[in-house]
């Protein structure tokens, strides 16, 4: 039988130091996500029967290619961090976790840098 404490227990899990700052950018990002989501959600809506030129000419505009910039990356950020705590909450297989973590990591900055270079794309076309 053990003679350790409760707290030494929780102190041989690891380091607490960590968990508030991802708590505190989950929680920013999901408050930046909202006023943006909606903002995404009337453009979207206000090219409802446009054509492609004035989709285009839309998107082109200053404010709203950084508006939409702001927004993916934001959008990627916050599900990487959503998914990084399902996978620590719900992989318990060493490998697979970190499979889990680097496949997670992998696509949502792909994801942020394809969008990107598709907002670039439309932004400054001629």
């Amino acid at each position: 039988m053990p003679f350790r404490t409760p707290l030494k227990r929780a102190r041989g899990l690891g380091s607490g130091k960590s968990g508030t700052s991802h708590f505190w950018y989950q929680r920013v990002t999901a408050v930046v996500l909202a006023p943006l989501a909606i903002w995404f959600v009337a453009t979207l809506v206000s090219l409802v029967g446009a054509d492609l030129e004035t989709a285009r000419a839309i998107i082109a505009r200053p404010w709203n290619t950084i508006i939409f910039a702001v927004f993916l990356v934001t959008m990627f950020w916050h599900a990487k961090l959503g998914l990084q705590i399902v996978i620590e909450d719900y992989v318990h297989q060493r490998w697979l976790e970190i499979t889990a973590h680097f496949l997670n990591h992998f696509l949502c900055g792909l994801g942020a840098i394809a969008s990107l270079y598709a907002i670039a794309r439309i932004a400054f076309a001629s």
